[in-house]
């Protein structure tokens, strides 16, 4: 994600707790049990975020991009990527928040610098991590995408724990919703050039690929 600067993105309700677990059986209204078993991914804690909103009708997720994120920049393992997610980034905790406490950002989930995944948005709804972007001609990629931010910037490699993990991710993501599989993967760079740079040089495709043969052959 790389933040850069505020969005005017208004604010929404919602609640802002701490992470929990959603249990399959307990769908919400409207929801069916198979459908909220795409929405959550099992490992994950989950936090939600109230910067979501549901997918245009009939849209299904074709896309999913890979960001980095830290708060403070380059600084790792605090509580803040939680707390702006969920709109509760203190301002006045680091000269660099004043800037970024007002967007209203989310992604679907966040693996930390040790493999940890939180959930904040469910894969059948919209987060807002994508921004101006399209893809392959195809613009407003929040539609159709889904959001994976991997703790870390553009200066540091991110961690074999991070890469584990995100393959896992993205192997059950593909089992779940076909359009996923082959190359529906791109980075937030890839979506919006000149814009954004994450998920940044030391992000290693080629490893990733190669545990993605690894989940495939599993």
């Amino acid at each position: 994600m790389l933040l850069r600067g505020p969005a005017g993105v208004p604010p929404a309700a919602a609640d802002a707790s701490g992470p929990v677990k959603v249990p399959v059986e307990h769908a919400a209204d409207g929801v069916s049990a198979s459908g909220e078993a795409r929405a959550w991914w099992p490992p994950a804690r989950v936090r939600p975020s109230p910067n979501r909103d549901p997918r245009p009708a009939g849209m299904e997720p074709e896309l999913i991009v890979i960001h980095s994120i830290s708060l403070p920049p380059c600084e790792f393992g605090g509580p803040y990527i939680g707390q702006l997610f969920t709109n509760t980034l203190e301002p006045r905790a680091h000269p660099y928040f004043a800037v970024i406490a007002d967007l209203r950002v989310s992604a679907h989930v966040v693996i930390g610098r040790d493999g940890e995944a939180t959930q904040y948005v469910p894969f059948t709804e919209r987060a807002w991590h994508a921004g101006v972007s399209s893809w392959r001609g195809r613009e407003r990629c929040n539609d159709f995408s889904i959001g994976i931010e991997l703790e870390g910037c553009d200066e540091r490699p991110f961690t074999p724990s991070q890469y584990r993990q995100l393959a896992s991710l993205i192997a059950w993501l593909r089992q779940r919703f076909p359009a996923l599989a082959g190359d529906a993967l791109a980075g937030h760079a890839d979506i919006a050039p000149g814009r954004k740079t994450d998920p940044g040089p030391y992000f290693d495709w080629q490893h990733l690929a190669a545990r993605l043969e690894g989940e495939a052959d599993a």
